[in-house]
């Protein structure tokens, strides 16, 4: 039986456990399990981790622990009982340990590696806690160390700040809010600005000398020294080095490592510097021979110097290797350091040109505590201290010191009767009294032990030396009275083996017979000339004589008279000895009574530091007198005594105050001095009023506290030594002297008075006295002392009085004294404080100190432990809100809505002060209870002060809300505020609901609490999907989900409304839409009603719910806008499809009401939104601009104008993308995108606002801007002829205007246009039909199928790849059928993609002569509305001899939504259509290409066009090689055998235009063999022969021997001098007309290759399929192949994905290097070749022979053909069969320009129907050929290309431009004409048309029309304007009536005929609803 346990509540997991029982809970090591039952060694619980899930383990694997448990019962908590670091140690590394294997796979190696290292050392010092061997003073560093790590790793993981308290985590609801905000900004402005160390120290390590010219030791000496005032900083550092220049000591660091101490902040500046000087030990002269003299003396060898300054922006581990310099002569030796300083080159010089010192240099910044705890490694390897010469910045008490430091500065000697200068050393000795030498008490300076004696440096020859060396003696204290330091002189000679010989001495006592030391500063000492045999050691003898020429007797003129004179200067750093004499005079003051009055008079002269060295002395002395002499000193000693205690505030002493508490507590004895400084200072404070100079006064103030500690001390004393006499009196004494202080406090004065500076300074010091006072007062008394002192303060004080900060200030420190804390004293001072503070408040002045008052205040209410208000708080509390609420929430009001200040200190400084405000009004809230509530809300007299009450409320909780108003890692401050305020809500809106309702409603104060809950349950901090498992787990257990908590009560406050609610719709609509995007199911249960409630008002009260659709759309396009690719808002989106789905669906709702299909309506609408908003978010989150992005930017925009009518949106969304396709370079897009915006505007004055970027202006100046714009964007996208129509729209506006300097430039920019169509180079696109099908695509691809715009140079290959890759899941489809319904209902992404071929539709340019191709290319890439793609086919039986027999061709024509290019690089099909094309017109068409084509090459040959005649030799080579083995023959055993004829009894025309075509292909090679002979080089000869051999070859296998007469005539000529005739009586090819039909049918793959073949040789084997290649089945084998689709290996698909991809060669300049596989198949039989050179076995790719450029880059090429079947209707303008029969006799005026070869005149064939033709789509029906009087070349069908003109030009030609959006494209009127031209097709065959004349009438009908599916460039229409047409892009939508302009006419051409536009709309054009316009408010 399971029971629950007790007290086996927590464990850990010992060893893992797998689960494998029933029931079982899996266990890994180490998981925390919280126990709930136990049965029989098993227990039942769960992993807290994961607390959903619960099982049973066994008993054994777990290690309980002690627990605290909450909530009892099925919600407990359970706690581990352990140390607080411990467990959030736990917690937390848990926590960091899932976020750190994100760190490695976000690839961030840096942090990982940092975070890894942290984590390991925070569990090495959980180890430490957890064994609890640690001492308490360890234990407490290794929690310090502990909590950084935690910080530093929470920081760095952007986790939240975790409120401490010594270490432990604090609870929230444990403590005040203000503390907690206290404890929060504290940690915050640690972690932000460290405060900069006060104290530094410089690090030295000497590492070596380098020079050249060592070989003596040296030593090396540092000291700090300052540049500005010319003297040392520090004591010296003494290194010595051996001779190879390193230390000589290595082993002892603390020999050559050293630490300058205590160097302040003002130390660290550019003219203070680190001087070295390096000091040789050895020979006189550097030169000298050894064996000269073996005496060694200290010589100077050079010196360096270097900034402290530099070592603050150097490296601090770089070593720096300072130059070394010497001094030209050994007099400058002593400035040598000065003269490097000030750069005087002069005087020194580099001592070597290799000598440099290496040293390691570092600052380091702390005190010296922090140093050995960061710096351990360098104190334990040993160190030297160098101290400061004097005293550092702060003095601390204890410190010893006694150091005399000595400078050997100069001396001047005689020559002593010899004839050179001496070389003088002089050796210094430290004696005692008894003149015994003082062992080591002599010292360089650190670094070197002491030493008995010194030698000095020797100067070569100089009777005037100057060393500046500096020497230490660091005598004891007992030891300085009666010592002596003597100096001895000796001359070192270079001769007589070196020998030193004293000459003189001189000596200075340390201590005065007074007990003075020696003074410090300069002294001239006597030289006491000697003997070299002189003894010294009896000192007595010479002690007696004097040493200095300063006190020298006055009879003693012998030694005035002595000229030889040496200088010291000393300076005394002791702790313990003084050198002033009036010091030591008031501490002897009963040895001279009569001197205490100057003594005391000369006490404020004497230097602090002299005072606080004898502290405790001087006190006892001053209270000593005293007691003594009362009467005499009292003044003097009181005044000295406020001198010293004010000595005491300067920062440099402050340390010394404890050493006077401690002197007050322990040592003074002064039990009668309490009267006299009672009296004496009420004496003081009587005369305040009348004094002249408050100075004094005011310094007496300051002390008052120190003087009542001293008073209270006393009277102490007193009571215990008389048993507590005298107390009335003394309280009288006291009372007494507070009337005084209230006097003079109650004095008022105007302005800033010296009073008022008095009153000013008691204030300050006033709080001190309380503590003081306590001693000997009831609680009661003094806080009745502080009240009514600080109420006999003025009570009108000007508002800039110094007097009210300082009263504050007072306040201040009242409220945080022992005092307030006290509840009897709270009561009484509470008022005073409330007063001060409601005054401040009102007046917004001082906030700063309000804000601490009103923290200190808050911080003090405490509820007890159960939860309980004691009556005392609850009346404090009730106080405080009654005074301070309401001025509190005006003044948070106003702090927040004044402009932040500049300075970074000001502003933080303001953002403390409204943190403070704000934790202050929480806390007061928080303290507040429904007592509190009641009477606050029964207090406002009137509704309207109540109104404003609740809207201040509802404001301020607003602005708490901001997610600014705290740091971004303060979440636990925000779920405290959030917790108060929602609390504050709930009792709030009883008053809103009781008070303004039904007839006093009041809409702004409910409007204010709607905003605010939408506010609240929309915050980040609560929005707990984002947080971590742990921490939602925390927060749901302390405060529950809030945002459930909200929405209730916006539900229970929207009900309680009524009728009232239609003042919120449709306003709310917004907001609570975005609360219902909050993913929290209970949230979405509460508040989906309301938007059922809100479409029923709507309906009832407008009969529609316009507003309501409106409302949900914008404000569901707003949060879009907000996320700005934010993961959260993303979550959101994806969330909102339930709002009309599984939950209380709105849908459900609206079937039971009377409007349930409007609302149906609306909810489809919004949900069809919804989606595309969907897809826009996923698209955008992506970084780069990809196609995704523009297409659901379409999408979306689409929607906006059809179906929305949302025109500002649609505006909006116009400009996003524009400015994606500017960010991807689609510059033609983005034109077309533009003017979308351009097209609503008018020509029109009406002024603009200012929208998006556009500036105020009006409409003329904003299209205006636009058009400019979409020109320049034009000229950039290569799409000059529409930047051309714009031009001139804008010069006729400038025109209209007369504004002549602007039409000039539009002139000229114009013809810049038209140039750069001539003489600049365009690309020619691919397009590529892209299938999604699958339902993982977003919603605007899913199931679709588009035809794509590649980019430039971007073959089929390239494009699938990227294709691919942005859409990595995708699998790649390995056919080109359409799919089947299992591949649209799939649950993945399935791509289709293949290359198709343009079909353009502006054939009028295309088809006229003399047009260059720069030109042609423009119309045949752009305005593409249809595109073509062929697949080969077997019907029936295959011939295994013979293919052609059965090979028929899929031809599939896409019709798209809106033409290519347009706003968009896609665009979706609209309609398919399926025709097949049997083989005989297969046939047909493959030899009318190979024809056109050699037409094309000889035409070039000719005109002399090619580089070179290699194409023409391969063209001809491939045709006769393939005809001679059995190309040609091929389709005479198919098609002309009598079984074929006698089957197929309708295809005889097609036979017999099948013959003529083999005829006029013969003539032509005929023909164009002899061009090539002509023109072929000498070493080609051999293969001419054999094409001409193999041509007659061809010839007879053909029957041919003579050509008929019509082949023979050869009407069109050729430039070579051929006669040229026309015939136009017969009805053929050679007609005029025919002439420029053929001469527009170019060789479509002359230079395009396939890209889409999978081999790796892709790029060159290709299939040529008009037979470019030399195998003999390019000609007869030709089957219409696609190319092969190629997809990289990891998206699949197989190489039989077959396309028609426009060749790649196309743009192509140089083509050369493709020809090498051009002969490949020429020699191989035709079984031995591919079965078809043009269509690749489905199962094995063809290798395929390469396209080749042909002729010269910049000549224009004829046209790709234009095949029979496939032929769309034509614009208007656009060349038909009767067209060229009607304009013949136009064509024949320029007959004289060669046009194309020679073509042998043909009869007329009727041609028929091309079979099963078929439809995959409803509207117009698929067309077949007609019969037709001539019939027209058709390209192959195995070519993609289009089926008007498209040229070959090897000029590249880019992508041009981008077509009309569908939104903006005109429904144009389509024609619905009876009459179809002669080249379209109908799927059934059609009788043919009335037989034409032979000859052709000169009178010109006009043409039969077609409807025109894509205007040039873009639509283009008449406007009516007096001077002439202007040719404008059409609007959105266009009145059909209107007739389109021509072209933009041509210099050298003049249309004929007019165009007019059909009024017959095409069905399946859906017309887009008009726009209203609303663009004057844009």
């Amino acid at each position: 039986m399971w029971i629950p346990t007790e007290h086996e509540k927590y464990g850990v997991v010992l060893a893992s456990f797998r689960g494998t029982v029933q029931h079982g809970l899996p266990l890994e090591i180490g998981d925390t399990v919280q126990i709930l039952e136990k049965c029989e060694g098993w227990y039942r619980g769960f992993i807290l981790k994961n607390p959903n899930v619960k099982g049973i383990f066994p008993c054994s694997y777990i290690h309980l622990k002690n627990a605290v448990v909450k909530n009892k019962g099925q919600f407990e908590t359970v706690m581990p009982v352990e140390d607080s670091v411990i467990t959030e140690m736990t917690s937390t590394l848990r926590e960091w340990g899932a976020m750190w294997k994100q760190l490695y796979v976000k690839n961030e190696g840096d942090l990982f590696h940092r975070l890894w290292h942290v984590m390991n050392e925070i569990l090495d010092l959980r180890r430490q806690v957890l064994v609890g061997h640690l001492t308490h003073d360890r234990m407490k560093d290794v929690k310090q160390h502990i909590t950084a790590r935690l910080d530093w790793g929470n920081e760095q993981l952007c986790l939240d700040l975790v409120p401490r308290r010594e270490f432990s985590m604090v609870d929230p609801d444990e403590i005040s809010v203000t503390e907690l905000y206290r404890l929060m900004e504290h940690r915050h402005r640690k972690k932000e600005t460290a405060t900069p160390a006060s104290t530094h120290h410089l690090s030295v390590q000497v590492k070596s000398l380098m020079s050249a010219n060592l070989g003596e030791e040296l030593e090396v000496s540092f000291h700090i020294f300052d540049g500005r005032e010319n003297r040392p900083l520090s004591e010296r550092f003494f290194v010595r080095l051996n001779k190879n220049g390193l230390p000589k000591w290595p082993e002892k660091t603390e020999r050559q490592s050293t630490l300058f101490v205590d160097l302040g902040s003002s130390d660290l500046r550019k003219d203070v510097y680190i001087v070295v000087h390096i000091i040789r030990i050895g020979r006189m002269g550097a030169g000298e021979k050894k064996n000269l003299c073996s005496v060694q003396y200290r010589r100077p060898f050079g010196c360096a110097v270097v900034s402290i300054a530099d070592l603050l922006t150097a490296d601090s581990k770089d070593d720096h290797l300072l130059k070394v310099y010497a001094c030209n002569t050994e007099i400058e030796w002593y400035q040598i350091h000065e003269n490097i300083i000030k750069k005087a080159n002069s005087r020194y010089n580099l001592s070597g040109s290799n000598t440099g010192l290496a040293v390691a240099l570092q600052l380091l910044h702390g005190d010296i505590d922090q140093l050995r705890r960061e710096y351990m490694g360098l104190f334990t390897r040993g160190v030297c201290i160098t101290k400061k010469l004097g005293f550092s910045d702060i003095i601390m008490p204890g410190e010893m010191r006694n150091d005399l430091y000595m400078t050997l500065e100069k001396g001047e000697f005689e020559k002593g009767g010899k004839s050179v200068a001496r070389n003088v050393e002089i050796t210094v000795y430290v004696l005692d009294a008894d003149g015994q030498i003082l062992k080591g008490y002599v010292a360089a300076g650190s670094g070197e032990p002491g030493a008995d004696e010194y030698h000095s440096l020797v100067l070569y020859h100089n009777n005037s030396p100057r060393w500046a060396e500096q020497i230490k003696l660091p005598i004891p204290v007992d030891m300085f009275r009666g010592s002596h330091v003597r100096f001895e002189f000796r001359h070192c000679s270079t001769k007589d083996k070196g020998e030193k010989k004293l000459f003189g001495y001189s000596f200075v006592p340390l201590m005065q017979e007074d007990g003075r030391t020696l003074p410090d500063g300069t002294h001239e000492l006597i030289i006491h000339k000697c003997e070299e045999n002189t003894s010294l050691a009896d000192c007595l003898r010479y002690l007696k004589l004097p040493y200095s020429k300063a006190n020298l007797p006055t009879n003693s003129l012998t030694l005035k008279g002595n000229k030889e004179s040496f200088w010291i200067t000393s300076f005394l750093c002791s702790t313990k000895l003084t050198q002033n004499g009036d010091m030591l005079d008031l501490l002897k003051w009963r040895a001279h009574p009569e001197r205490i009055n100057d003594s005391l008079s000369k006490l404020k002269e004497i230097d602090g530091s002299e005072i606080v060295k004898f502290l405790q002395d001087t006190l006892d002395t001053l209270f000593g007198i005293l007691d003594e002499s009362s009467q005499r000193y009292s003044l003097k000693v009181f005044d000295s005594l406020v001198h010293i205690i004010n000595l005491l505030q300067d920062s440099k002493f402050q340390h010394f105050k404890p050493v006077m508490d401690t002197y007050i507590e322990s040592h003074f004895a002064g039990a009668l001095s309490y009267r006299d400084l009672i009296k004496v200072l009420k004496w003081y404070v009587d005369r305040i009023v009348e004094a002249e100079h408050q100075d004094h006064i005011q310094q007496v103030l300051k002390a008052s506290d120190y003087i009542f500690k001293y008073i209270i001390q006393s009277r102490r004393l007193f009571s215990l030594a008389t048993g507590g006499q005298n107390e009335e009196e003394f309280r009288a004494c006291i009372l007494e002297l507070f009337m005084s202080i209230r006097f003079f406090l109650s004095q008022e004065s105007k302005g800033i008075s010296p009073v008022t500076q008095t009153q000013a300074v008691f204030l300050r010091t006033f709080p001190a006295i309380y503590s003081e006072l306590l001693k000997f007062f009831t609680v009661r008394d003094v806080a009745g002392f502080v009240r009514e002192t600080l109420a006999s303060l003025p009570t009108v004080v000007q508002a800039d009085s110094p007097l009210e900060a300082v009263k504050l200030q007072c306040i201040s420190k009242t409220v945080e004294s022992q005092l307030y804390i006290n509840p009897e004293s709270r009561c009484i001072l509470l008022p005073v404080v409330l007063r001060v503070l409601h005054t401040c408040l009102q007046e917004q002045r001082d906030l700063v100190m309000c804000a601490r008052i009103f923290t200190s205040m808050l911080s003090l209410i405490k509820k007890e432990d159960n939860g309980t208000v004691e009556p005392a708080v609850s009346e404090e509390v009730e106080l405080i809100v009654e005074s301070l609420l309401e001025v509190l929430l005006r003044t948070i009001l106003e702090i927040s809505n004044r402009p932040q200040p500049a300075g970074p200190a000001m502003r933080l400084q303001f953002q403390d002060v409204t943190g403070e405000f704000v934790a202050c009004l929480l806390a007061l809230l928080r303290h507040m209870s429904d007592k509190h509530y009641q009477k606050l809300l029964q207090a406002f007299s009137s509704k309207d002060d109540l109104r404003d009450f609740l809207l201040h409320v509802f404001t301020v909780f607003r602005i708490l809300i901001r997610p600014e108003m705290f740091p971004k890692d303060w979440t636990v401050m925000r779920l405290v505020t959030n917790n108060v305020i929602i609390t504050t809500v709930l009792y709030l809106s009883d008053a809103l609901r009781k008070n303004f309702l039904n007839d006093n409603f009041d809409y702004k104060v409910w409007d204010s609490y709607f905003y605010l809950s939408v506010i609240f349950i929309n915050q980040p901090c609560l929005q707990l999907e984002s947080f971590s498992p742990s921490k939602r787990k925390k927060i749901l257990e302390k405060y529950g989900d809030m945002r459930v908590m909200m929405g209730c009560e916006i539900f229970s406050m929207w009900q309680n409304l009524g009728e009232h609610k239609l003042n919120f719709i449709p306003a709310m609509i917004g907001p609570f839409l975005e609360v219902t995007l909050v993913p929290q199911p209970d949230l979405r249960n509460v508040m989906i009603p309301i938007f059922h409630d809100m479409m029923d008002w709507e309906q009832r009260r407008s009969g529609n719910f316009k507003q309501v659709e409106a409302k949900l759309i914008d404000k569901l396009d707003s949060l879009m806008s907000e996320g700005k690719g934010d993961e959260t808002y993303r979550e959101l989106f994806n969330s909102i499809i339930p709002l009309f789905g599984p939950y209380p669906s709105l849908l459900k709702k609206i079937e039971r009401e009377t409007w349930r299909e409007s609302g149906i309506s609306l909810i489809a609408t919004v949900t069809r939104l919804m989606e595309r908003l969907l897809d826009y978010r996923d698209c955008m989150k992506l970084g780069e601009v990809d196609g995704k992005k523009i297409g659901c930017t379409v999408s979306l925009l689409n929607f906006y104008k059809t179906e929305l009518n949302k025109e500002e949106m649609y505006i909006r969304y116009i400009h996003k993308l524009y400015d994606l396709h500017l960010k991807a370079q689609n510059y033609t897009e983005a034109s077309y995108t533009l003017l979308l915006y351009d097209e609503l505007l008018e020509w029109s004055d009406r002024p603009l606002r200012e929208f998006l970027n556009y500036p105020m202006q009006s409409e003329w100046q904003r299209k205006e801007y636009l058009h400019l714009t979409i020109i320049q964007n034009f000229d950039r996208g290569k799409c000059w002829e529409n930047g051309i129509i714009l031009c001139r729209e804008l010069a006729d506006q400038y025109e209209s205007y007369y504004d002549y300097r602007n039409l000039s430039k539009m002139r000229m920019m114009e013809a810049s246009l038209y140039d750069k169509i001539m003489d600049q180079q365009r690309l020619e696109p691919e397009f590529f039909r892209v299938g999604f099908y699958g339902k993982k695509f977003p919603f605007f691809l899913r199931n679709k199928e588009f035809v794509c715009r590649g980019h430039d140079y971007e073959r089929l290959e390239a494009f699938q790849q990227r294709m691919l890759n942005e859409f990595p899941h995708a699998i790649a489809m390995q056919h080109v059928n359409q799919p089947d319904q299992t591949i649209y209902q799939a649950d993945a992404q399935y791509l289709q993609i293949y290359a198709v071929t343009p079909i353009p539709e502006s054939q009028d340019v295309l088809q006229r002569d003399g047009v260059p191709d720069n030109i042609k290319s423009f119309y045949k890439f752009n305005h593409i509305w249809k595109f073509r793609y062929d697949r080969p086919f077997h019907k029936g039986t295959k011939d295994k001899e013979n293919e052609f027999k059965s090979l028929w061709v899929e031809r599939t024509t896409l019709t798209l939504v809106q033409s290519l290019p347009g706003i968009s690089r896609w665009f979706e099909v609209e309609k398919r259509e399926l025709v097949e094309v049997s083989p005989l017109e297969n046939a047909i068409e493959v030899i009318e290409n190979k024809n056109l084509q050699l037409r094309t090459l000889i035409t070039q040959c000719q005109n002399r066009q090619m580089q070179n005649i290699n194409p023409l030799t391969m063209c001809l080579n491939g045709v006769i090689d393939a005809a001679v083995n059995g190309g040609l023959a091929r389709y005479q055993e198919a098609f002309f055998v009598k079984d074929y004829i006698m089957n197929h009894p309708e295809d005889g025309d097609k036979i017999g235009r099948l013959r003529e075509l083999m005829f006029e292909q013969a003539h032509i090679l005929e023909y164009g063999l002899a061009v090539h002979e002509k023109y072929v080089p000498q070493d080609m000869r051999p293969l001419h022969k054999k094409l001409v051999d193999q041509f007659h070859l061809m010839k007879s296998s053909l029957g041919i021997q003579e050509f008929p007469a019509y082949v023979r005539a050869s009407p069109v000529p050729f430039t070579n001098g051929s006669p040229r005739t026309y015939r136009n009586s017969v009805p053929s090819i050679i007609s005029p007309d025919a002439g420029r039909g053929v001469a527009r049918r170019s060789y479509p793959a002359v230079n395009r290759y396939s890209s889409s073949s999978l081999s790796s040789q892709a790029s060159n084997e290709v299939s040529n399929i008009t037979g470019q290649s030399e195998s003999s089945d390019e000609v007869f084998n030709m089957q219409p192949s696609p190319s092969t689709s190629s997809l990289s290996s990891n998206h699949s698909a197989s190489p039989n994905v077959t396309s028609s991809a426009p060749s790649s060669a196309r743009g192509s300049p140089q083509m050369a290097e493709k020809h090498k596989h051009s002969r490949e198949n020429a020699c191989l039989s035709p079984r031995e070749r591919p079965v078809s050179a043009i269509f690749s076995n489905p199962l094995e790719p063809a290798q395929r022979a390469p396209a080749h450029q042909i002729g010269d880059t910049t000549l224009p090429r004829s046209d790709p053909n234009l095949s029979a079947p496939d032929k769309v209707r034509p614009t208007p303008s656009s060349w038909s069969l009767d067209s060229v029969k009607e304009r013949a006799p136009s064509f024949s005026d320029n007959v004289s320009k060669p046009i194309c070869p020679p073509i042998p005149p043909r009869p007329q064939h009727p041609v028929s129907s091309i079979k099963n033709a078929r439809s995959q789509s409803p509207g117009p029906m698929s067309r077949s050929p007609q019969k037709t009087a001539m019939p027209p070349f058709t390209p192959s069908p195995t070519e993609c290309q289009s089926t008007s003109l498209v040229s070959n030009s090897p000029v590249l030609s880019g992508s041009y431009s981008s077509g009309i959006s569908s939104l903006s494209r005109c429904s144009v009127s389509e024609a619905s004409g009876t009459e179809l031209p002669a080249g379209d097709h109908l799927p059934h065959p059609l009788p043919p048309p009335a037989p034409l004349p032979n000859s052709i009438s000169s009178g010109s009908d006009e043409p039969i029309r077609r409807e025109n599916k894509t205007p040039p460039p873009y639509s283009v229409y008449e406007r009516n304007n007096p001077r002439r047409p202007v040719p404008l892009p059409h609007s959105l939508s266009i009145p059909p009536q209107t007739d389109p302009p021509a072209l933009p006419p041509k210099p050298h051409q003049i249309r004929t005929g007019s165009m007019k536009l059909d009024g017959n709309a095409d069905p399946r054009v859906p017309r887009p609803r008009p726009l209203p316009r609303k663009v004057s408010q844009l």
